[in-house]
């Protein structure tokens, strides 16, 4: 059995499993939602079943019902939500910065140092509970209350920007099929160490988990430990010991801009997990290390900002593009960037 759980981006993390089954050669048939429920832990027939009717199960590529039957070297594919268990949301009045809302989806541009989902020591002030508040509830809804909306993609706790909740199931499930397929658009500013030489670039490599610590992932040079990530790169601004860079997802990994910058060699400003809280290019004067002292201040945070967000929109059909300005953290360190730099060409 061959099982595949797909993991997602720095700056968006879904919040369903994709999963990938293969039949084994000696596979006697069986029908599918049996199948799965035998093979997949942790799940039930029921949550199996309610995945296939929502056309969340694929076979060999086509959508496939629970009464398939399963035969040797079918390749099964197939998503199901996280199920929402063991923590109360509780509505808390913390403003949220809406940048679009109708009847299917609600665009969010969140600012950095706030946790989407509770748990793992934080249990309030999450994005979450901001919503359980505005969309009106007055008490600790059930985890399962569909009025939370659904969320499709995480963006994590110290990056900022966009991201999208599905307020039903249809939405949900047309906003979750595009991110399945990598039809989203997803643009990020970074600040990264270093001067990169080449004005734009692809970076495409296999991303899993860090072996010697559970908290990172890494590149990794066996295709089989991990899964296939591809980030492309565009230089905005150099300021000769830090570059400027928008980089454009094509698939979405854990941390995947966060690492495939730091597999270069370029890690982001000030990204503590991936080597970017230190000093990693300039000189060794105090002035200069005092510089980078209240850069760090300033932006004390990964310098990662999601700013732009398209998708199709589940009902109308048409595609759709958000737009988040820099925030002020990340737009003070570049000016401090600019007039450092401005300083030494004057000298």
């Amino acid at each position: 059995m061959d099982l595949d759980l797909f993991e997602l981006d720095d700056g968006q993390q879904e919040l369903y499993e994709h999963f990938r089954l293969v039949a084994d050669k000696g596979q006697e048939p069986v029908r599918l939602d049996k199948y799965i429920a035998t093979h997949q832990e942790g799940t039930s027939r029921h949550r199996v079943q309610l995945a296939i009717k929502q056309d969340y199960v694929y076979v060999n590529d086509i959508i496939q019902k629970a009464n398939y039957i399963v035969r040797p070297g079918d390749v099964i594919r197939f998503m199901m939500p996280y199920e929402r268990r063991g923590v109360e949301i509780l509505p808390e009045d913390i403003p949220l910065d809406i940048v679009y809302e109708d009847d299917d989806v609600i665009v969010i541009d969140k600012p950095a140092g706030m946790v989407v989902h509770p748990g793992h020591g934080n249990y309030s002030g999450t994005l979450l509970n901001a919503l359980a508040f505005y969309l009106g509830m007055d008490k600790a809804p059930d985890p399962e209350d569909d009025r939370l909306g659904f969320l499709v993609h995480r963006i994590d706790k110290d990056t900022s920007g966009l991201l999208v909740i599905a307020k039903n199931l249809e939405a949900h499930k047309g906003l979750a099929d595009q991110f399945y397929v990598h039809s989203i658009d997803r643009v990020y500013i970074a600040v990264v160490w270093g001067n990169i030489q080449e004005d734009d670039g692809t970076i495409d490599g296999t991303i899993g988990r860090d072996p010697n610590d559970r908290l990172r992932y890494k590149v990794l040079s066996d295709p089989e430990q991990g899964k296939r990530a591809v980030t492309h790169y565009r230089v905005l601004e150099r300021f000769g010991f830090i570059t400027v860079v928008e980089c454009r997802l094509e698939t979405g990994r854990t941390h995947q801009i966060r690492v495939h910058m730091s597999s270069i060699g370029h890690p982001l400003f000030n990204d503590e997990r991936y080597g970017g809280a230190e000093i990693r290019q300039g000189t060794i004067y105090a002035k200069y290390r005092q510089f980078i002292a209240n850069c760090f201040n300033t932006c004390p945070r990964q310098a990662l900002h999601a700013k732009t967000l398209g998708f199709t929109h589940p009902r109308t059909g048409k595609r759709v593009f958000f737009e988040s300005p820099l925030p002020a953290d990340m737009s003070e360190l570049i000016d401090r960037w600019r007039r450092y730099t401005a300083t030494l060409q004057g000298e």
